[in-house]
């Protein structure tokens, strides 16, 4: 794992569509007024007719992405999560998921690590609402590396996707890109035979500071990186409940639909073993420095440590 380094996956997303821009000469890029906190600003410049501004209408962004897709483009549209799965969620329904139109939603500003903008822009119902609708694929980024990972696999997959980014820099994950990504596969970052959190986005690095709190105290703790909501690894998932008999989901979301609802599904169904959220309990939180929401609303290594003991005093039971 590389040493701590803070980089931003919206600004990774920014130059990597310059790079695609200039390979795919029907790639189109649209935001919703907020190119600048997008970052699609970078494409804006380098590639001025293939770049619209839709203005503050997320709806009418989404409706002429489709357009775009169905004349035969590849279309990048991006605002801010809480935007993307809010307000333009019918036009994502019905205009892109059901006709399976090859619109990616590229949305940054998720999660509870928005901060200061407050509540209005926490997304921390996204993954929730996105997952269920059928034909749309759901990733969520580790960080700046598994995010170029992400826009260069969907430049060449047909179809629609949501991809959920973060609006501050966050550690790095990965050393590089040669990794193993794979849409829809999960990723085993630490090996272990007592429990298994399972995570995604900035949790993913939280969860493997707990691994290792953990492991100090002579728990052995596998950790996995679940990227892709939808298709979600159902047999990585199974092989882990099998294997550990304990999970814990961690996630910068609600606990109510996201990844730990769609985990809890797959071991209730098939292999049922202890299961604890971590998470945004059901409620709406404020505004704050992010890492300070973090602690206040129990997303931090401590956190997932306790949940991962709760796990294991139910194990057996």
């Amino acid at each position: 794992m590389a040493e701590e380094k803070l980089v931003s996956s919206r600004e990774t997303y920014g130059k990597l569509l310059v790079e695609l821009g200039k390979e795919y000469k029907n790639l189109v890029v649209l935001d919703a007024d907020l190119s600048s906190s997008t970052k699609t600003c970078t494409f804006c410049r380098e590639f001025p007719d293939r770049f619209i501004n839709c203005g503050v209408a997320e709806q009418d962004m989404i409706g002429v992405a489709a357009g775009l897709a169905a004349s035969g483009k590849i279309v990048f549209a991006s605002t801010f999560a809480v935007f993307a799965s809010g307000r333009a969620w019918d036009q994502v329904r019905v205009s892109v998921a059901y006709p399976r139109l090859n619109v990616k939603i590229v949305a940054t500003h998720g999660g509870i690590t928005t901060g200061e903008d407050g509540v209005t822009h926490q997304a921390m119902e996204d993954i929730a609402i996105m997952r269920s609708l059928p034909n749309l694929t759901v990733i969520v980024p580790a960080d700046a590396i598994e995010t170029a990972n992400t826009i260069k696999a969907l430049v060449k997959t047909h179809g629609p996707a949501y991809v959920r980014l973060n609006r501050p820099k966050v550690p790095l994950v990965y050393e590089s890109e040669n990794y193993g990504f794979k849409i829809g596969k999960a990723l085993e970052m630490t090996g272990g035979k007592d429990l298994t959190i399972i995570a995604c986005g900035i949790m993913v690095k939280i969860s493997m500071d707990a691994a290792k709190l953990l492991q100090n105290e002579g728990i052995s703790v596998r950790v996995i990186n679940m990227h892709t909501i939808k298709p979600l690894d159902a047999e990585m998932i199974i092989k882990a409940a099998k294997e550990t008999g304990a999970i814990v989901t961690a996630e910068e979301h609600s606990i109510v639909g996201g990844l730990g609802g769609a985990v809890a599904e797959v071991i209730c169904e098939n292999y049922p073993v202890p299961v604890v959220r971590v998470g945004m309990k059901d409620m709406f939180a404020e505004s704050g420095k992010p890492q300070e929401l973090l602690e206040k609303y129990g997303m931090t290594a401590k956190d997932v440590v306790a949940a991962a003991k709760l796990a294991l005093s139910r194990k057996g039971k």
